[in-house]
């Protein structure tokens, strides 16, 4: 027989995950008190502190990064651009 795999929710993980961290309890009694497999709960819980520095992390400053990278980007296009509209009028007569 073929057991169905679960999907849950965001907000589910956090429940478990933070009554993990709290650590009242052991990682077998959060399992069967939410009927998740206790690797899930370990791998959730590992999840979670690796993506704990991303929260504090200054998102103006990464916002600025990009938009200087696009800044850079269009700027580099503007050239090529213009260096084949150059050539193309060179090369059709139409720039004395």
């Amino acid at each position: 027989m073929k057991t169905l795999r679960t999907k849950h929710s965001a907000s589910f993980k956090a429940k478990v995950v933070l009554e993990a961290l709290k650590e009242q309890r052991t990682s077998a009694e959060l399992a069967s008190h939410y009927q998740v497999h206790p690797t899930q709960i370990r791998r959730w819980k590992s999840m979670f502190t690796q993506g704990m520095q991303d929260i504090f992390t200054d998102r103006r400053q990464k916002r600025e990064l990009d938009k200087d990278r696009l800044i850079e980007e269009l700027y580099q296009q503007i050239g090529r651009l213009k260096v084949e509209l150059d050539w193309l009028k060179k090369k059709s007569g139409l720039v004395p």
